[in-house]
């Protein structure tokens, strides 16, 4: 059985079929799920799915993109709905230099004091790196945080992949590399241990290649499995538990849930 180990259901798209898509999930072979919020107002929103589903995992924290949209005094608040037993990280957190981005001081800010709370808290994270791998790496040394976590949606180059494994992180691989043209991503892949990933589909988001336009869903989280097992020759089954272990590893308080 796989997990999808990055997936937004608290979004509005799927509200109305929830429950029939967890089923349908199951049915192929994905049984649970690791939901990161976005930002203060959906904490709740996430804490009430994992109160409904047991299957489901959640992180807590304030997403960059959505720092424009406004910030209050979220410190407190935050470190108290962290304290929920289904809790696994904080996240997802992070810094993004694409164009129309929030001002990238502000992420900085936000991102260091959200990275305190988790070493003060032991708690893993949930990164969000585009663009913004070394700055990322340089405050997780400058700040000796050694709790780790998922790199979502990695697509940096096999030298920062390393730098991040070596600091206690696995990276979060996902429908990037179906695309035949993503062949910078399909090679670091391809050079990664087998304790170095876990999958993800980042739903509603990152659709996979022949499903653009649609909605994504973890139900194809197999499909980025089959993609990851024939890129590194390995059987799906292998892919299952390695990734499996690798995010209970990772995330020590999934099992606790």
């Amino acid at each position: 059985m796989f997990t999808d180990s990055h997936c937004h259901l608290d979004f509005q798209c799927f509200k109305p079929d929830l429950s029939t898509l967890l089923n349908d999930c199951h049915k192929v072979g994905v049984d649970s799920f690791l939901v990161p919020s976005t930002t203060q107002a959906s904490w709740a929103n996430v804490i009430e799915l994992s109160n409904r589903y047991p299957q489901i995992r959640i992180a807590l924290g304030l997403h960059p993109y959505f720092l424009k949209d406004g910030l209050g005094e979220y410190r407190d608040e935050l470190e108290l709905a962290l304290a929920h037993p289904a809790v696994v990280a904080v996240g997802e957190i992070g810094l993004d230099k694409w164009q129309g981005m929030p001002d990238y001081g502000l992420q900085q800010r936000i991102y260091y004091e959200q990275l305190c709370l988790a070493k003060g808290l032991g708690l893993p994270i949930i990164l969000h790196a585009r663009k913004s791998e070394d700055d990322l790496l340089k405050v997780i040394r400058q700040l000796n945080f050694q709790h780790g976590g998922i790199v979502h949606a990695f697509n940096g180059s096999l030298q920062q992949a390393k730098q991040f494994i070596d600091l206690g992180f696995v990276l979060g691989i996902g429908g990037t590399v179906t695309y035949p043209r993503a062949q910078k991503a399909q090679r670091v892949l391809a050079a990664l241990s087998d304790a170095d990933f876990v999958l993800e589909t980042d739903s509603p988001d990152m659709p996979l290649y022949g499903y653009q336009g649609q909605r994504n869903t973890p139900e194809k989280v197999l499909l980025v499995a089959e993609s990851v097992a024939k890129i590194r020759g390995q059987s799906l089954t292998q892919l299952a538990q390695n990734t499996r272990a690798n995010l209970q590893r990772v995330l020590p308080n999934w099992h606790e849930v």
